[in-house]
């Protein structure tokens, strides 16, 4: 799972076949990234994709699949607000935590296979650095019924 070469982040998500999407502005009275010393908090994002906002209940109309995409659609977002905000991935040292939020049918249990979407990616971009203590949650409902809500923060090299 982790890569070794290129050693770059965006040379690892170049590699991988990835581009990183528009960081989207604030949907409210919210900043998107806020540092305290050497550490950037993230505000959630909801999954996105070329079509819109990734919608729907996994375990009712979406499955663990489309979930696992969704998660790793909302990483893609959170390291495209990093980039715009600290000028270059280069910046991170390390990925603290994520906080993944699933819109779950009633007794839905894997979420957590679902924020594994998020979690593979990040090890994949940043190699052990990516490696992150987190929560993968199944909640009732999502802003805008989307199905992946994504929250992180890390920490960047003085």
């Amino acid at each position: 799972m982790q890569m070794t070469t290129p050693s770059s982040p965006e040379k690892n998500l170049a590699a991988l076949g990835l581009a990183l999407p528009l960081a989207p502005a604030p949907g409210g009275n919210y900043v998107s990234s806020k540092q305290v010393g050497s550490v950037v908090y993230l505000s959630g994002v909801i999954s996105l994709g070329t079509e819109g906002i990734l919608t729907g209940v996994a375990g009712l109309d979406r499955s663990i699949e489309e979930g696992y995409a969704a998660a790793r659609a909302c990483a893609l977002t959170q390291l495209a607000v990093l980039k715009r905000d600290l000028g270059s991935l280069d910046r991170v040292a390390e990925v603290l935590t994520v906080n993944g939020y699933v819109n779950a049918a009633p007794g839905f249990p894997d979420s957590p296979a679902i924020i594994d979407g998020a979690s593979d990616l990040l090890v994949k971009v940043f190699g052990e650095a990516g490696r992150h203590v987190r929560a993968a949650i199944g909640l009732n409902a999502l802003p805008r019924n989307a199905l992946v809500e994504l929250q992180m923060t890390v920490r960047v090299k003085e």
